[in-house]
């Protein structure tokens, strides 16, 4: 990745970092799904240069970056054009050269626990034809696959009841456009030795493979 440009969130008294990283990156992902492919990939990554992770606290700090591999995928971008609503509470650097001298390499990729109560309900939703909140609070009667129990046997318990999964990493509540249900997206960074020769992001610039640079 050889170009990027830096936007630099401005909380206030009355607007808090949290907010505006929900509706800074909701439009991000928009613009980004706009430049897809029929992969649905992206040519263009994110890095989150604040990131911090501890036993105590997670935060994504107050930058954001995005990288492309030339100026022309970011020109195309227009940064100014989707964060247009929100000039009073972002800086966007230009567009500029990625330093000789970084400190490394790392992967920000996507972190999805299969115990989130949420997320299951939505599936089991869209599986059965019933509505969020329905899945989510109603009795759901699964088949049990235990043995020696019969295969007729069912187990019933309610989403809204599960325990949720702990997760360390960071994340930013954003509002799924098919749904309408809000979300979290956890982002989970791995420290990386090189620069992957994979250059591709999924529609929130974010991979499981392709590395971005840090500095």
């Amino acid at each position: 990745m050889k170009f990027y440009l830096e936007i630099t969130l401005l909380p206030n008294p009355e607007v808090g970092v949290n907010f505006l990283w929900s509706k800074v990156f909701q439009q991000i992902h928009l613009g980004l799904v706009e430049m897809q492919d029929n992969q649905r990939q992206v040519p263009i990554g994110l890095s989150f240069p604040e990131y911090v992770i501890g036993d105590k606290y997670s935060l994504l700090g107050s930058k954001l970056r995005l990288f492309a591999n030339d100026e022309a995928m970011l020109k195309q971008f227009d940064t100014a054009k989707w964060l247009a609503r929100l000039s009073d509470y972002v800086h966007s650097t230009s567009i500029r050269p990625v330093p000789e001298k970084i400190i490394g390499y790392a992967i920000y990729q996507r972190e999805q626990p299969k115990t989130n109560p949420e997320r299951l309900a939505r599936r089991y939703a869209k599986r059965h034809g019933v509505d969020f909140d329905t899945a989510l609070n109603g009795l759901v009667d699964l088949k049990s696959t235990e043995k020696p129990l019969n295969a007729d046997f069912k187990i019933q318990f309610r989403y809204c009841e599960m325990t949720k999964k702990n997760i360390a990493s960071p994340f930013i509540r954003l509002k799924s456009m098919s749904s309408e249900q809000t979300f979290c997206l956890w982002i989970k960074k791995i420290p990386a030795d090189t620069q992957s020769s994979a250059t591709y992001f999924s529609s929130y610039g974010l991979s499981a493979v392709s590395s971005v640079p840090e500095f």
